[in-house]
């Protein structure tokens, strides 16, 4: 079974298009260096739970969005060598952290192993 890089980031509503354009360069990177697949969408119908939720995972600002995104590879060890080669890669590695357009460090992500693929 497939294995998946999933990650939920708020983004300023006014940084969206910027974010984009990174996230296309991102998809691209990804892609050449062998995900199956690289998703990232906007929130359009999510609520703030009262416990928990996507926009409280990320202390949601009001002028801010969820973005909800994955990659997928083909295995644990497929990701991992992918990985490598995308942080290797200039158009990744030479990115200014500090001039991202969203707050990297309340963005959360994880490696999950497929558990059912219908």
């Amino acid at each position: 079974m497939s294995y998946v890089d999933g990650f939920v980031v708020p983004v300023p509503k006014d940084k969206v298009e910027a974010y984009r354009q990174l996230a296309t360069t991102a998809g691209q990177v990804w892609r050449e260096h062998g995900a199956l697949e690289y998703r990232e969408c906007i929130a359009d119908d999510v609520q703030v739970g009262e416990l928990t939720s996507f926009p409280r995972s990320v202390q949601l600002k009001d002028d801010e969005v969820v973005v909800f995104a994955w990659i997928t590879y083909e295995s644990r060890q497929h990701r991992d060598v992918v990985n490598a080669k995308v942080m290797a890669d200039p158009r990744i590695a030479g990115m200014d952290t500090a001039g991202m357009p969203f707050d990297s460090k309340r963005m959360i992500w994880g490696g999950f192993e497929t558990l059912v693929q219908a």
